[in-house]
Protein backbone atom coordinates (compact mmCIF):
# COMPACT_ATOMS: atom_id res chain seq x y z
CA UNK A 1 0.00 0.00 0.00
CA UNK A 2 1.24 3.42 -0.97
CA UNK A 3 1.39 5.96 1.92
CA UNK A 4 3.62 8.94 1.07
CA UNK A 5 5.36 10.29 4.20
CA UNK A 6 5.04 13.94 3.11
CA UNK A 7 1.24 13.80 3.39
CA UNK A 8 -1.09 13.83 6.38
CA UNK A 9 -4.16 11.61 6.70
CA UNK A 10 -7.57 11.31 8.37
CA UNK A 11 -9.42 8.37 9.91
CA UNK A 12 -11.95 8.84 7.09
CA UNK A 13 -9.20 8.03 4.53
CA UNK A 14 -8.49 11.45 3.07
CA UNK A 15 -4.93 12.65 2.41
CA UNK A 16 -3.77 16.25 2.76
CA UNK A 17 -0.72 17.90 1.22
CA UNK A 18 0.65 21.33 2.15
CA UNK A 19 0.79 23.58 -0.89
CA UNK A 20 2.32 26.67 0.73
CA UNK A 21 0.57 30.05 0.97
CA UNK A 22 -1.80 28.63 3.62
CA UNK A 23 -3.29 26.09 1.15
CA UNK A 24 -3.71 22.33 1.19
CA UNK A 25 -4.54 19.80 -1.53
CA UNK A 26 -6.98 17.01 -0.56
CA UNK A 27 -7.80 13.60 -2.02
CA UNK A 28 -8.59 10.04 -0.91
CA UNK A 29 -5.99 7.45 -0.01
CA UNK A 30 -4.81 4.44 -1.96
CA UNK A 31 -6.42 2.29 0.76
CA UNK A 32 -9.79 4.04 0.30
CA UNK A 33 -9.88 3.69 -3.48
CA UNK A 34 -8.89 0.03 -3.19
CA UNK A 35 -11.69 -0.64 -0.68
CA UNK A 36 -14.25 1.19 -2.85
CA UNK A 37 -13.39 -0.60 -6.09
CA UNK A 38 -13.94 0.94 -9.53
CA UNK A 39 -14.87 4.62 -9.15
CA UNK A 40 -17.60 5.69 -11.60
CA UNK A 41 -18.54 9.18 -10.36
CA UNK A 42 -17.08 11.95 -8.19
CA UNK A 43 -19.13 14.86 -6.79
CA UNK A 44 -17.12 17.87 -5.61
CA UNK A 45 -17.91 21.37 -4.31
CA UNK A 46 -17.58 24.57 -6.33
CA UNK A 47 -14.71 27.05 -6.15
CA UNK A 48 -15.44 29.62 -3.38
CA UNK A 49 -17.53 27.11 -1.36
CA UNK A 50 -16.68 26.97 2.34
CA UNK A 51 -15.83 23.61 3.92
CA UNK A 52 -15.83 22.81 7.64
CA UNK A 53 -13.68 20.21 9.40
CA UNK A 54 -15.42 16.81 9.52
CA UNK A 55 -18.35 17.96 7.32
CA UNK A 56 -19.06 16.28 3.98
CA UNK A 57 -17.72 18.17 0.97
CA UNK A 58 -18.72 15.69 -1.74
CA UNK A 59 -18.94 12.01 -2.56
CA UNK A 60 -17.31 9.22 -4.51
CA UNK A 61 -19.46 6.59 -6.19
CA UNK A 62 -18.09 3.17 -7.05
CA UNK A 63 -19.70 0.08 -8.54
CA UNK A 64 -20.10 -1.12 -4.91
CA UNK A 65 -21.27 1.94 -2.94
CA UNK A 66 -21.40 5.71 -2.49
CA UNK A 67 -18.96 7.14 0.05
CA UNK A 68 -19.00 10.63 1.54
CA UNK A 69 -15.86 12.79 1.44
CA UNK A 70 -15.09 14.58 4.72
CA UNK A 71 -13.16 17.83 5.01
CA UNK A 72 -10.00 17.36 7.09
CA UNK A 73 -9.72 21.13 7.54
CA UNK A 74 -11.90 24.26 7.39
CA UNK A 75 -11.54 26.92 4.75
CA UNK A 76 -12.46 28.13 1.28
CA UNK A 77 -12.25 25.93 -1.81
CA UNK A 78 -9.89 27.70 -4.23
CA UNK A 79 -9.44 24.93 -6.80
CA UNK A 80 -11.41 21.86 -7.90
CA UNK A 81 -10.06 18.98 -10.01
CA UNK A 82 -12.44 19.24 -12.99
CA UNK A 83 -10.75 16.23 -14.67
CA UNK A 84 -12.49 13.89 -12.25
CA UNK A 85 -15.88 14.80 -13.73
CA UNK A 86 -15.00 13.15 -17.05
CA UNK A 87 -12.39 10.68 -15.73
CA UNK A 88 -13.43 9.39 -12.28
CA UNK A 89 -11.23 6.32 -12.84
CA UNK A 90 -8.20 8.53 -12.10
CA UNK A 91 -9.05 8.02 -8.41
CA UNK A 92 -8.20 4.32 -8.86
CA UNK A 93 -5.24 4.86 -11.17
CA UNK A 94 -3.48 7.73 -9.41
CA UNK A 95 -4.97 8.63 -6.01
CA UNK A 96 -2.07 10.86 -4.92
CA UNK A 97 -0.97 12.50 -8.15
CA UNK A 98 -3.74 13.02 -10.71
CA UNK A 99 -6.82 12.39 -8.58
CA UNK A 100 -6.49 15.16 -6.01
CA UNK A 101 -9.97 16.57 -5.42
CA UNK A 102 -9.85 20.09 -4.02
CA UNK A 103 -7.43 22.78 -2.85
CA UNK A 104 -8.52 24.63 0.30
CA UNK A 105 -7.26 27.93 1.70
CA UNK A 106 -7.07 27.23 5.43
CA UNK A 107 -9.01 29.19 8.03
CA UNK A 108 -6.63 27.92 10.73
CA UNK A 109 -3.18 26.56 9.84
CA UNK A 110 -2.91 24.81 13.20
CA UNK A 111 -5.48 22.23 12.00
CA UNK A 112 -2.57 20.58 10.16
CA UNK A 113 -1.19 19.47 13.53
CA UNK A 114 -4.36 17.47 14.27
CA UNK A 115 -3.95 15.27 11.19
CA UNK A 116 -2.39 11.80 11.18
CA UNK A 117 1.13 11.00 10.02
CA UNK A 118 1.63 8.13 7.55
CA UNK A 119 2.65 5.81 10.42
CA UNK A 120 -0.38 6.76 12.54
CA UNK A 121 -2.73 6.23 9.57
CA UNK A 122 -1.10 2.91 8.73
CA UNK A 123 -1.66 1.70 12.31
CA UNK A 124 -5.38 2.57 12.02
CA UNK A 125 -5.98 0.76 8.74
CA UNK A 126 -4.05 -2.30 9.92
CA UNK A 127 -6.46 -2.55 12.90
CA UNK A 128 -9.44 -2.82 10.53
Amino acid sequence: MNLPNDLRYTKEHEWIKKEGDNKVRIGITDFAQDELGDIVFVELPEVDDEVQTDDSFGSVESVKTVSELYAPVSGKVVEVNEELEDSPELVNESPYENAWMIVVELDDESEWDNLLTADEYKAIIEED
